[in-house]
C-alpha cells in the first residue's frame, strides 16, 4: 500500500522523501503523504481512494489534448506542443491556431500520423496515442495563446516565449561591481514623518546614500497589508504581493495636501501634533496609531479630491481614471476587498477576513459582490485612490534614484506567499491551498523546521490560471525596481507544504513547474529591465541553483552560511560573480548580535533552543566561528598579519573588524554587496526572529538615529570610503518608465 500511495503522490506532485541540510533522507510518513494530497483535491484514505486517485491522474494526463502552459526559450524556429489524442482510424488531424500577443493570427493543420510518436496507451479501453507537433513560427518574447482542435476535443495553451536568460544592468553585465544600503522602510526615523518611515523619507534616504557612493537601496516588502488590522505588521505576510502597503504614503507630499486647506489646519491643532510626535518617539513603529492617524487625513484628501477633481472632471481626474483604466480588474478587485473587509469588520471586529465574510461575498465573481460595487463606489475608489499615491510616490522614488545616478536604484522584495485571509486569495480564488501551510524543514537555525502559516499556491491552479496571480506580482514589484528578490525562490520548483494541524517537522514537499515559471521570470525580467536575485538560502536543491545559473538570476549569498567542508569561511575568490553577498539578513542576527551571541541568549529565552545546555553548545561553536572568521579575515589581508586571532575573537567588536567584514565580502567577485546600517551602527537585536510571532517585537524596529543623523555618521563615511576604494560607484543612466512594462494586470497572463 505504501508504494502504491507514493505513486498516487509522484503523481499529483507530492514527494515521498526529501533529504534535509545534513544530507539524511527524511520519508514522509502515510498520513502526512494523506493529508498533502488532500490539500491538492485528491482523497487517499484507502485503497479504494488510492485506486480512483490513480485511475484519475492517468485519466487526467490523457485527457488532456495538451497541456495548458508550454515554455519556449527564445530564439526558436518551432513550437513544439506535445498532443494526446485517442486514435479511432487513420486520417486524423489536428487544427491549430496561434494568437501572438502582437494580435497577428497564423493557421493550419497538420495530420497526426505524420506527427512524431511519443507513447501509447488505452484509457477506458480506448487507444490513446501522444504525438509532437511542430509548428513553424518565429515568436517574439510574450504571452501567446494557442488554440487546438482535434477529434479528442480541443485545448488552448499559453505560450510563455522568453529570452534564454534574465536582464542585467549594462554596467554589471560588464562586469562591474556595485555596493548598495539594505533598508527596512518601516524603521527609518526623521523629524518630519508620522511615525513609521515613508517614501518621503526614501527620498531623502536615497540623497544618502548615493552621496555616499551605494548603487542600490534594498527594501523589505512594499505588499499591501491589512488596513483593518495594520499590527499584522510581517511585511512577508501580506494581503497581497500585487498592491502597495498604503501607510508608505508621505501624506504631506499627497498632491491633495497642498489644497486641501481644513486637513493642514488640522494637522495644526495641538492634539494632532501631539499624536505625530509620540508616534515618532516611540521606540517601536505603532502600526495601529500610524494607520489611525494617516487613514483620518487620506479620507479628507479623497474627499476633497472627489469634490475638485472628479466631479469636475479636471486634469487629475483624468490621471486618477487612466490609473484605474490601466491596473485594471487586479485594482478594482482588491479595493473591493478592501472595501468589503472594512464594512463586515466594523459590524463585527472579530471578522478577520474573507473566509469569515458571509458566504455570498466570499466569492469575488458573485453577484453579491457586483451589487456591492453598483451601491459603493466611493468606498471603492478611496481604496484605488491610495494605490494611485502609493504608486506614484514610489515612481517617484524610482526617478530619484536615476537622477543620482545609481547602476541599480530600488532593490524591492517579493514575497513566497500572501496571508490566507487577504485580498489575493480572495481575487485569485482557488489558486491557494485551503489549509496548509509554506515552511521549512529543520534546519541549523530552527532545529523544529518552520511553519510560516502562508498558504502555498496550488501548481495546478496556476497552470490552469496562466499564473495570473505570479506575473501580476513580478510585474507590480519589477516596474519602479532595477532589481528584485524573490524569496525563497526554490518555490519555483518544489515548496514545503505543512499539512493542517501536523507540525513544521511533519511536512512534505510539493513540486511546481520550474521551467515555466522561471521563463515568467526572465520574460518580466526584460520587459521591466530588473535584475533578479533568487534567494536560494537553507535546504536548497542543486537543480534550482543549476537553473538560476542558467538563466543568470543572481544567487544570494550570505558570510554566516558560505563555509568550507570543515566549517571555514569561504575565502572571498570562491563566491560566485552572478551573486548578491551581504552578512545577513532580518531573519539573522546583525553582526554585532552574532559576535555578542545575543541572539543565542535570546533564542534560549523565546524557548527557541532546548536548554541550557543547548545554548552553551551553540555558544562554544560561536566562539569556534569567531577565531574562524578572524583567521579568514587574516588570510584575506584585511587584518594585521600579526593579529592575535584567539584574543580577537574573544574580545568586543570592534570599529575595525566591523569594516574588514565588510571589505572581505566587498573583495569577493560578486557584482552587488548589500550592507546593513545596523551592522555599521552596531545594533543588537534583528528585525526578526523567526519562529515568533508576538514574544518578539519582530517587523517593527526603528533604526537608532534619523536619516540626517545617518548622513553626518562617521561610521557610515569610514565604511563608504573603505567600500568606494573596493567597489566602484558609477553613474548610470536609467531607463525611462516608458521602457519599463505594462501596467499590473494591463496585460492578460
Amino acid at each position: 500500500m505504501r508504494q502504491r500511495l507514493e505513486w498516487l503522490a509522484a503523481a499529483f506532485g507530492v514527494d515521498p522523501a526529501f533529504d534535509d541540510i545534513w544530507g539524511r533522507r527524511h520519508r514522509v510518513s502515510d498520513a502526512g503523504l494523506r493529508a498533502l494530497l488532500a490539500q491538492l483535491g485528491v482523497a487517499a484514505d484507502g485503497d479504494a481512494d488510492i485506486d480512483r486517485g490513480l485511475a484519475l491522474a492517468h485519466l487526467r494526463y490523457w485527457s488532456r489534448l495538451a497541456e495548458p502552459v508550454v515554455a519556449l526559450t527564445l530564439p526558436a524556429p518551432a513550437l513544439d506542443v506535445l498532443v494526446r489524442l485517442p486514435r479511432r482510424g487513420t486520417g486524423e488531424r489536428v487544427a491549430w491556431r496561434l494568437v501572438a500577443e502582437s494580435g497577428a493570427v497564423r493557421e493550419g493543420e497538420a495530420d497526426v500520423d505524420a506527427l512524431a510518436l511519443r507513447e501509447r496507451t488505452d484509457v477506458q479501453q480506448v487507444p490513446h496515442e501522444s504525438r509532437m507537433l511542430s509548428i513553424d513560427a518565429t515568436l517574439g518574447p510574450g504571452y501567446h495563446r494557442l488554440e487546438l482542435r482535434a477529434a479528442g476535443g480541443q485545448a488552448t495553451v499559453l505560450v510563455i516565449a522568453a529570452p534564454p536568460q534574465c536582464f542585467q544592468p549594462p554596467l554589471l553585465a560588464e562586469g562591474t561591481r556595485v555596493w548598495g544600503w539594505a533598508i527596512q522602510l518601516y524603521g527609518l526615523r526623521s523629524p518630519r514623518n508620522w511615525g513609521v518611515g515613508d517614501f518621503g523619507d526614501l527620498l531623502a534616504l536615497i540623497d544618502v546614500a548615493a552621496a555616499r557612493g551605494a548603487s542600490a537601496i534594498g527594501l523589505n516588502p512594499l505588499h499591501a497589508r491589512f488596513a483593518h488590522n495594520p499590527g499584522h505588521a510581517s511585511p512577508y505576510a501580506p494581503s497581497s504581493r500585487v498592491w502597495l502597503d498604503v501607510l508608505a504614503i508621505d501624506v504631506e507630499a499627497v498632491d491633495d495636501f497642498g489644497e486641501a486647506d481644513a486637513v493642514r489646519e488640522r494637522l495644526q491643532a495641538e492634539a494632532f501634533r501631539t499624536r505625530l510626535q509620540s508616534l515618532r518617539d516611540s521606540a517601536l513603529v505603532d502600526f495601529g496609531g500610524v494607520s489611525a492617524v494617516k487613514h483620518e487625513a487620506l479620507r479628507e484628501l479623497y474627499a476633497h479630491f472627489r469634490r475638485a477633481h472628479l466631479e469636475r472632471g479636471t486634469s487629475r481626474a483624468t490621471a486618477f481614471r487612466s490609473f484605474q483604466a490601466q491596473a485594471g480588474a487586479s485594482l478594482r478587485r482588491h479595493a473591493l476587498f478592501e472595501a468589503l473587509q472594512q464594512r463586515f469588520h466594523a459590524g463585527d471586529p472579530s471578522t478577520w477576513g474573507w473566509p469569515a465574510w458571509p458566504e455570498p461575498w466570499r466569492d469575488a465573481a458573485g453577484e453579491a459582490v457586483a451589487r456591492f460595487e453598483a451601491q459603493a463606489t466611493d468606498q471603492v475608489e478611496y481604496f484605488e485612490y491610495l494605490q494611485w499615491q502609493a504608486a506614484l510616490q514610489l515612481e517617484r522614488a524610482a526617478a530619484r534614484c536615476c537622477e543620482r545616478g545609481m547602476a541599480i536604484g530600488l532593490y524591492l522584495d517579493l514575497a513566497v506567499s500572501v496571508d490566507r485571509a487577504g485580498s489575493d486569495c480572495w481575487s485569485f480564488d482557488g489558486c491557494y491551498a485551503a489549509s496548509a501551510s509554506v515552511g521549512a524543514p529543520p534546519d541549523e537555525f530552527n532545529l523544529a523546521g518552520q511553519d510560516w502559516g502562508l498558504p502555498p499556491p496550488v501548481p495546478e491552479a496556476l497552470r490552469e490560471r496562466g499564473y495570473e496571480p505570479f506575473v501580476l506580482a513580478l510585474r507590480a514589484n519589477m516596474r519602479h525596481a532595477g532589481a528584485l528578490r524573490i524569496d525563497h525562490v526554490m518555490g519555483m520548483m518544489r515548496l514545503y507544504w505543512v499539512p493542517p494541524g501536523a507540525t513544521a517537522r511533519e511536512g512534505g514537499y510539493v513540486r511546481y513547474p520550474l521551467d515555466e515559471m522561471l521563463a515568467i521570470v526572465a520574460l518580466e525580467s526584460h520587459r521591466n529591465r530588473c535584475l533578479v536575485v533568487g534567494e536560494d538560502l537553507g535546504t536548497v536543491p542543486g537543480a534550482v541553483r543549476e537553473a538560476l545559473a542558467r538563466v543568470r538570476a543572481f544567487s544570494y549569498r550570505l558570510l554566516y552560511f558560505a563555509r568550507d567542508g570543515a566549517g571555514g569561511f569561504l575565502p572571498p575568490d570562491a563566491y560566485p560573480a552572478d551573486a548578491l553577498v551581504s552578512v545577513g539578513t532580518h531573519d539573522l542576527p546583525t553582526l554585532a548580535g552574532w559576535w555578542s551571541e545575543h541572539d543565542l541568549r535570546l533564542r534560549r529565552e523565546l524557548g527557541l533552543l532546548e536548554d541550557d545546555a543547548s545554548q552553551q553548545a551553540k555558544a562554544r561553536e560561536r566562539a569556534q566561528d569567531r577565531a574562524r572568521l578572524v583567521g579568514a579575515l587574516v588570510r584575506a589581508g584585511r587584518l594585521p598579519a600579526g593579529t592575535d586571532v584567539e584574543a580577537s575573537a574573544a574580545g568586543p567588536l570592534t570599529p575595525a573588524l566591523v569594516d574588514a567584514v565588510h571589505l572581505y565580502l566587498a573583495a569577493t567577485p560578486a557584482r552587488l554587496l548589500m550592507i546593513q546600517p545596523e551592522d555599521w551602527l552596531g545594533v543588537m537585536d534583528q528585525n526578526n526572529v523567526p519562529g515568533t510571532v508576538d514574544s518578539h517585537a519582530n517587523w517593527r524596529r526603528k533604526l537608532p538615529m534619523t536619516i540626517d543623523a545617518m548622513m553626518a555618521d562617521p561610521a557610515g563615511q569610514r565604511l563608504a570610503l573603505a567600500l568606494a576604494a573596493e567597489r566602484e560607484s558609477p553613474r548610470a543612466t536609467c531607463p525611462t518608465f516608458a521602457d519599463a512594462g505594462a501596467w499590473p494586470g494591463a496585460r492578460s497572463a
